[in-house]
């Protein structure tokens, strides 16, 4: 009897499983996309262009630039090319975590901070 249920219960686990996220970063690599951020219970939008090397960022009517490294197709790091202080000195690793049709969901931190942030990125063009 035993032996039974351990049989009907193997292909339940992997039905319950379900479906893995779909992760297709390459799609994401390049393009114009929009990032929606709560700051100060306020709902701010960023606008960036990104190709393989560089990404330009619009935040407020201002425009800033930095390097892309990618680590692999789902990893990348960026490097401010005109930091005005010391925290925008410091790069930011960024890692895709889920992709759809026209957005990606990405974790993010500053490269030796443990702290993690998520946000969701949605491509415009």
């Amino acid at each position: 009897m035993i032996k039974y249920f351990f049989l009907g219960f193997i292909p339940l686990l992997f039905l319950a499983c379900g479906q893995p996220p779909q992760r297709d970063c390459k799609e994401f690599k390049t393009g114009e996309f929009t990032f929606t951020a709560t700051i100060d219970g306020e709902e701010k939008v960023t606008t960036f262009k990104r190709t393989l090397d560089l990404e330009v960022d619009e935040f407020e009517g201002k425009k800033d630039s930095s390097s892309v490294r990618w680590i692999n197709d789902c990893e990348y790091v960026l490097k401010n090319l005109n930091p005005k202080n010391k925290a925008e000195e410091k790069p930011i690793h960024i890692k895709i975590l889920t992709t759809t049709e026209s957005s990606y969901t990405f974790e993010y931190n500053i490269v030796g901070d443990n702290r993690k942030f998520k946000g969701t990125a949605h491509k415009i063009d």
